[in-house]
């Protein structure tokens, strides 16, 4: 039996767009103990995931850390791993790779470098959608990939009847209108115009929520929608997956708990200005499509309800 490890640190959406590579990793090494390498906000998250078998965590130091280095390097050369996913494929994550096997190729290192395609760089490679880069490495490396292109992060649910049974939600359009403070190029503006509109057409039939984070909890007061929270704090990753997949419509932001909702077979809407597209974070799935535009700004309120009424009709 072999040791093999997987690397992804990276944000929410991150880690549920990688969900199926993950699979298909395992699912190519079901003789061997999969281990992952990750940060301390998807620890306990990915002690969940049934196709892993150890966490292990990365600090994520600076690298001049030359103590939490050492550790570090200690901690992962006792696996003796005969393999390495790096479906990280980070500066950080490749200065791992010239610690721990300098001269390896992607029979023992697989990461976009390693399999980079002879007739294009990493920056042309990179213009492919996440989940088609995914796919295109771990097939460089020997495995079937019947998963990495369509992920399902279902695993990573929680039961939350006792939260639904607390604010008596039972159907319910669930709304992201938040981002990070320095990716506002990202926010909606016109979200409480689109809760009259649904309150408007469906009045009780939908009760219409969101699920703010630790630090989105105050600025939730001001969304004219019932703010899910559990004894006040925030809801965790797997009680937050619950709620999205179990959603009537979600409509979002591009952020974290979108990909969530993409990759759990939500039905629902994301909006999209021009930060980036749909297609280069792989975030369009059968029932959840987006909506882009040029600014985020012109896009009204009455284009994002026609199309979230029209689906649930």
């Amino acid at each position: 039996m072999s040791n093999i490890l997987i690397i992804k640190h990276g944000s929410l959406g991150d880690i549920s767009q990688a969900s199926g590579a993950i699979q298909d990793i395992s699912e190519n090494h079901k003789s061997n103990q999969i281990h992952i390498l990750t940060t301390k906000p998807y620890f306990d998250l990915f002690k969940k995931n049934p196709f892993v078998n150890n966490v292990i965590l990365d600090k994520r130091l600076p690298r001049y850390n030359l103590i939490y280095l050492y550790f570090l390097m200690r901690e992962l050369k006792k696996h003796n791993f005969s393999k390495v996913f790096d479906l990280q494929n980070s500066s950080r994550t490749n200065f791992y790779k010239n610690i721990l096997f300098p001269k390896s190729s992607k029979e023992v290192w697989s990461s976009s470098v390693t399999t980079l395609p002879k007739d294009k760089n990493k920056d042309e490679f990179d213009k492919n959608s996440v989940l088609e880069r995914f796919d295109y490495q771990l097939k460089e490396s020997g495995l079937n990939t019947n998963n990495t292109l369509k992920p399902n992060f279902n695993w990573a649910a929680t039961d939350i009847s006792e939260i639904r049974n607390f604010y008596k939600i039972t159907k319910y359009i669930l709304l992201f209108p938040f981002c990070s403070p320095h990716l506002t190029i990202k926010k909606w503006p016109y979200y409480n115009k689109l809760i009259e509109l649904i309150s408007s057409k469906y009045g009780e039939e939908y009760i219409v929520i969101t699920a703010p984070g630790p630090t989105e909890i105050g600025e939730a007061k001001n969304i004219n929608a019932l703010a899910v929270l559990d004894n006040g704090r925030a809801l965790d990753i797997s009680q937050l997956t619950a709620l999205i997949r179990d959603s009537s419509f979600v409509v979002a932001n591009d952020t974290g708990p979108a990909h969530i909702a993409a990759h759990v077979g939500a039905k629902g809407l994301t909006l999209f200005g021009r930060h980036t597209t749909a297609y280069k974070v792989s975030i369009e799935r059968e029932n959840f499509k987006p909506i882009e535009v040029t600014d985020l700004k012109n896009l009204s309120a009455e284009r994002v309800f026609e199309r979230l009424s029209n689906s649930l009709s």
